[in-house]
């Protein structure tokens, strides 16, 4: 056993190895709430310099321990659910944050495998890959049901390489982004300086052509929303003695606010199932319709007959301009109900074994049932809503199938209370900002503890409020027509291309890629 210690430790402590997994570390920086976006292509191209030309064995270890960094610090606001809300011993919760972060290190892994396998003798050609990562990420936010969290794209939504989002969306920039950095490494080694600079080049003539291109035109129409923020503690929400007092907080909220088009309260904001609160969802229901707007709430609802419950949203007051009384009544058809479940927090794997381990695996209301693929928008004071529950937001498949051209807003509600004062939240919101800019619509977005916000077509803030801290943020949401070409024809343009470029490169002999990148 210390033999085998003793040569991981060796493997693991070589300088390629420590220079990835520094930078992929590192890589934390470039993501929201730090923002600094220009990390992401120096950090890609340190890893990438790293394991060109290595052996298969070389370039799986190094990429391997780049996407331990890498999630080692992305994702560490998961440790603070698990450390605080799942009832574990420190020593098991930081166990389990190291397995997570060692199973989603196995997809780079994979990646810098595949490309060295398929490298000419054997060394990696490092132009495999960009087209490789891109199967790979596809992988990790498939596998398992997938954990598409952290896509290097994400980092650049303040970048000027976000205008490619709307054409080959942050998939798209994944790929770019690659690319920029195998560009980056070849002009360092001196290798085909003139073909990489006109490659960057024409990657900046583009990203300047696309800034100036709009995909979508205002119709002139203003919404004024109100976004509720409840800031209800994560160890209070389901106590029953906290159950009325919350449903007071929110109407109370809400009352001042009832000039607005349209009021949304976050996931689960009434705490208890719906048929539970059919007297308080009848009042709120009058009252909304009373004032001529249109109250979205997140609830659970619970099916006494099948025994099922789902993570749900519902339209009280009025659903269509015409409406002179409120349109809600159990169970109408003007509702969403989540589709892609949260493992462990709404959904528990192989669940016969896990649940008896510890608390964490029974936490409350952790065995939903999943909502259709394929939903109606919600209809909402005659707006047009496309909705997404927590983390169905890092999806953009689930929201492309739900997307129409006559969808006015995109609709996203969450409840981070999870995660504390993390950056996880702050993620969370970055990736809505995301889905805005690939789709071409303004987006809001309501939850129970922050980060709550609006932002425009583009993905930039239109109004937000502080996290942690009881508020209704109030703001004009201006409405666009049009399609983005992502929004048309998401992944497939970037994974073709990917393809193609994949196959091109195996067909070139060895004497051909040495003429050409040498």
């Amino acid at each position: 056993m210390s033999a085998l210690i003793s040569r991981l430790k060796a493997l693991l402590t070589t300088p390629a190895n420590i220079v990835s997994f520094l930078a992929g570390a590192l890589l934390v920086f470039a993501y929201a709430p730090y923002s600094l976006w220009w990390l992401t292509p120096l950090l890609l191209a340190t890893w990438v310099k790293s394991i060109d030309g290595k052996s298969i064995k070389q370039a799986t270890v190094a990429s391997y321990c780049f996407g331990l960094g890498w999630f080692g610090t992305g994702i560490s606001w998961v440790h603070v659910s698990i450390d605080q809300f799942g009832g574990m011993p420190l020593p098991a919760s930081l166990f389990l944050m190291a397995l997570l972060c060692a199973y989603l290190a196995l997809f780079p892994a994979l990646a810098g495998y595949i490309a060295s396998r398929f490298s000419t003798g054997k060394k990696l050609n490092i132009w495999l890959l960009p087209s490789i990562w891109i199967f790979t990420e596809w992988l990790r936010g498939w596998f398992l049901t997938g954990f598409p969290w952290l896509s290097v794209g994400y980092s650049q939504i303040d970048s000027p390489l976000s205008g490619f989002a709307p054409v080959v969306g942050e998939v798209g920039l994944t790929l770019i982004l690659l690319v920029i950095a195998v560009c980056v490494v070849k002009l360092v080694s001196k290798q085909s300086i003139v073909l990489h600079s006109m490659a960057l080049l024409s990657i900046a003539a583009v990203t300047f052509w696309l800034n100036s291109t709009a995909f979508t035109s205002p119709t002139g129409e203003i919404k004024k929303v109100a976004l509720a923020q409840g800031n209800i503690a994560q160890e209070l929400k389901w106590k029953p003695e906290q159950e009325w007092p919350t449903m007071v907080k929110y109407m109370d909220l809400t009352r001042q606010h009832y000039n607005a088009d349209l009021i949304v309260w976050p996931e689960s904001a009434i705490p208890t199932v719906e048929p539970m609160a059919k007297e308080y969802l009848d009042m709120a229901n009058s009252a909304a319709a009373m004032n001529s707007t249109a109250i979205v709430t997140g609830i659970i609802n619970y099916n006494f007959e099948s025994r099922e419950y789902f993570n749900s949203l519902v339209v009280l007051g009025k659903q269509n301009k015409e409406d002179t009384d409120g349109s809600y009544y159990y169970p109408n058809e003007n509702r969403f109900y989540k589709h892609h479940l949260l493992p462990i927090g709404e959904f528990v794997p192989f669940q016969e074994l896990l649940r008896p381990i510890a608390p964490f695996f029974n936490l409350p209301m952790s065995s939903f049932t999943r909502g259709d693929y394929v939903q109606p928008n919600l209809m909402a004071n005659g707006i047009q809503l496309a909705p997404l529950i927590c983390f169905e937001i890092a999806f953009p498949e689930q929201l492309h199938a739900n997307f129409s051209e006559s969808t006015d807003i995109l609709l996203t509600v969450s409840n981070d209370a999870w995660f504390g004062t993390s950056h996880g939240p702050h993620q969370h919101m970055e990736i809505a900002r995301m889905r805005a800019r690939e789709f071409g619509r303004p987006l809001i977005r309501s939850t129970n503890t922050g980060v709550t916000a609006a932002v425009d077509e583009q993905g930039k803030f239109t109004g937000r409020i502080p996290q942690f801290e009881e508020a209704v943020l109030s703001v004009d949401v201006a409405l666009v027509s049009g399609q983005t070409p992502f929004s048309r024809y998401q992944k497939y343009p970037t994974f073709i291309f990917s393809a193609f470029l994949f196959i091109i490169l195996l067909l070139v002999s060895r004497r051909q890629i040495n003429r050409l990148y040498q």
